[in-house]
C-alpha cells in the first residue's frame, strides 16, 4: 500500500527522454527498427529547410547484417519460477529518501550528544587534533569533492530537439520500469472513471495524439514510442503524459480550452515533457540536490543546541532547497516544454496562435473565479501571463516553422486579437453595469463559435467522417469560449 502510494503520488508531467544519443534495436537479419525518417510533407509537397532544423536531431542509423544466431536447446526454454526482478532504481531512491533523512539526524543528534559528554579535557584534545591535522582534512574534502565532480561530468547529457546539456544519472531503462509501474497505479486508481475508447471525448483526444505523434516522426525520441490515450472524467484541469506514452486526459481540460487547436498545443507540451525526459531530469537534480542536503542536514543537527532549534534549521533548508534549486529547475522545465509542444503543434498544422491565449484564458479564468495567486518564485509553473509573452516573443519562429511544413494557410483572423477585443468589451461591460448595480458579469460564452474537432483534422489531412464533427462539438462545448470576431466589433454595452 506504501508503495502505491508513492507510485500515485508521483506525477511526471507532463514530464521522458533520457539519453542524449537515441538507441537503435536490431530486428531480423540485423536490420534496424528505425531509420531516422524525414519531416512528414502532403504528397506532391516540396521539401524546404526549416528555421528550427538545428534544433532536431536529424541522424540516421544503422545495424550491419550479421548471420542469424542458432536456436537454444529446447531443454534451455524451461523454467519452473519467474525469473526475480530488481526495482528500478528511481524507485529505491523514492523508498530510501526518509531513511537517508532519518539516518542523517541520527547520526547528527548523536555527534552532538556524544560531545556534550565529553570532559573539558577530551575536547581541548579534540580540538588540537583537528588543528594538527587541518591540512590534511581539508585534502580529503577536495578529493571527494574532485570525485564527486568527476561523477557529475560523466553524467552529463545533451536534450532530444534543444541540444542543451543537463544531467542524468538515471538509465532509459530503468526510468521506464518504473514509468510501467507508475502507469499501472493511475489505472488501478482512475478505473472507474475513464471514458471508453467510443465516447466522443476520448476520439477527439486518440486522433489529436496519434496526428502530433505521426507529423513529428522524424524526432527519433517521438517515433520510438508507442502512444496511448486515457480520458479521465474529472473536473480537474490538467493532463499530464508519463515516459512510457500513457497520455492522461482529464474532462476538465477539455472543458478549459476553446477549440482543437489549444488542446493541441496542450498535448504537444505534455508529450514534450515525455520525450524531453523531463521527469527523469528533475529526478537527477532532486537525488543529487538531497545527497548534498544530507550533509547539511547532519551537520545542523550537530550544531544546533536544542531539538527544536534543529527542526528550526531543517525546515528553512528544505524551503531553501526549493526556492533556490527545485521550483526554478521546474520552471525552467516548463517553459522549454512550451516552446518545443508549440513546435509539435506548428508541424501538425494546428494554429499556433491559440496557444498563447490558453495562457491568458487560464490568467482570466483564476482572476474571475477567485483563484489564490502566488508570486512566481514561489511556484513550480511560470505564471500566465510569463508563459504567454513567452510564446507570443517565439511565434514568428512556430509561424516560420508551420510554414516550412507546407501546412494550409491560417484564418486572417488572429485569436490573440480576438481574445483582445473580447476583454476589451468585457471589461467595459463591467464598468457600465457596475454603474447600473448589476451582477458581476462573466466571460463570453457562446459554444456556437467554437471550432470543431473536423476542422484542425481535415486541416492536418487526417482521415474524417461526418459523424467525428457532430460529436466533437459536444465535450469542447463547455469551454470558455471567445466570441467570434463579427461579435466582438458589434457588441455594445447596454
Amino acid at each position: 500500500m506504501v508503495l502505491l502510494c508513492l507510485l500515485r503520488s508521483s506525477r511526471f508531467s507532463l514530464s521522458a527522454r533520457l539519453t542524449r544519443s537515441f538507441r537503435v534495436r536490431c530486428g531480423p537479419a540485423g536490420r534496424p527498427v528505425w531509420v531516422s525518417p524525414r519531416p512528414l510533407l502532403p504528397s506532391g509537397a516540396t521539401s524546404k529547410v526549416s528555421p528550427l532544423s538545428s534544433f532536431l536531431n536529424g541522424r540516421t542509423a544503422s545495424c550491419p547484417v550479421s548471420p542469424r544466431p542458432a536456436s537454444p536447446p529446447r531443454g534451455h526454454l524451461f523454467h519452473t519460477s519467474a525469473p526475480a526482478r530488481a526495482l528500478p532504481a528511481p524507485l529505491v531512491w523514492l523508498l530510501l529518501k526518509p531513511l537517508q533523512k532519518l539516518a542523517a539526524i541520527l547520526l547528527g543528534r548523536s555527534l552532538r550528544k556524544w560531545w556534550a559528554a565529553l570532559p573539558p579535557d577530551r575536547r581541548q584534545h579534540a580540538r588540537e587534533w583537528i588543528r594538527q591535522r587541518r591540512w590534511h582534512l581539508a585534502a580529503g574534502v577536495g578529493v571527494a569533492m574532485a570525485i564527486a565532480a568527476l561523477l557529475l561530468l560523466t553524467h552529463l547529457d545533451e536534450s532530444p530537439v534543444t541540444g542543451r546539456t543537463r544531467l542524468l544519472v538515471v538509465s532509459r531503462e530503468k526510468y521506464m520500469q518504473l514509468a510501467a509501474l507508475t502507469s499501472e497505479a493511475y489505472m488501478e486508481e482512475f478505473a472507474e472513471l475513464l471514458l471508453a475508447v467510443t465516447d466522443p471525448r476520448h476520439q477527439v483526444v486518440e486522433r489529436l495524439v496519434q496526428h502530433l505523434a505521426q507529423r513529428n516522426k522524424d524526432i527519433p525520441e517521438v517515433s520510438e514510442v508507442t502512444w496511448s490515450v486515457h480520458v479521465v472524467q474529472s473536473p480537474n484541469v490538467n493532463a499530464f503524459v508519463l515516459p512510457n506514452g500513457k497520455v492522461f486526459v482529464f474532462t476538465g481540460m477539455l472543458n478549459a480550452v476553446s477549440d482543437v487547436h489549444q488542446l493541441t498545443f496542450v498535448l504537444g507540451h505534455e508529450m514534450a515533457h515525455a520525450f524531453l525526459g523531463h521527469s527523469a531530469e528533475q529526478a537527477s537534480l532532486s537525488h543529487v540536490v538531497d545527497l548534498l542536503s544530507l550533509i547539511l542536514l547532519t551537520a545542523i543537527w550537530a550544531v544546533c543546541p536544542q531539538d527544536s532549534l534543529a527542526l528550526l534549521g531543517q525546515w528553512v533548508q528544505d524551503k531553501l532547497s526549493q526556492l533556490m534549486f527545485s521550483r526554478p529547475f521546474s520552471r525552467k522545465l516548463e517553459t522549454e516544454a512550451d516552446l518545443v509542444g508549440l513546435q509539435l503543434a506548428a508541424k501538425a498544422c494546428a494554429d499556433v496562435r491559440a496557444g498563447p491565449v490558453f495562457w491568458q484564458q487560464m490568467e482570466m479564468r483564476d482572476q474571475m473565479t477567485g483563484e489564490p495567486t502566488f508570486p512566481e518564485w514561489m511556484s513550480t509553473h511560470p505564471s500566465h501571463n510569463n508563459r504567454f509573452s513567452h510564446l507570443d516573443r517565439i511565434m514568428p519562429q512556430a509561424l516560420e516553422l508551420r510554414d516550412s511544413c507546407s501546412c494550409p494557410a491560417l484564418p486572417a483572423t488572429d485569436p490573440r486579437a480576438v481574445f483582445s477585443k473580447s476583454v476589451r468589451v468585457l471589461l467595459e461591460t463591467s464598468k457600465h453595469q457596475e454603474r447600473g448595480g448589476a451582477l458581476k458579469p462573466h466571460l463570453p460564452h457562446r459554444p456556437g463559435s467554437l471550432l470543431t474537432g473536423q476542422a484542425l483534422l481535415a486541416q492536418t489531412g487526417l482521415p474524417s467522417s461526418s459523424n467525428v464533427d457532430e460529436e466533437t462539438k459536444e465535450p469542447l462545448a463547455g469551454a470558455a469560449a471567445v466570441p467570434a470576431p463579427a461579435e466582438v466589433e458589434g457588441s455594445q454595452p447596454s
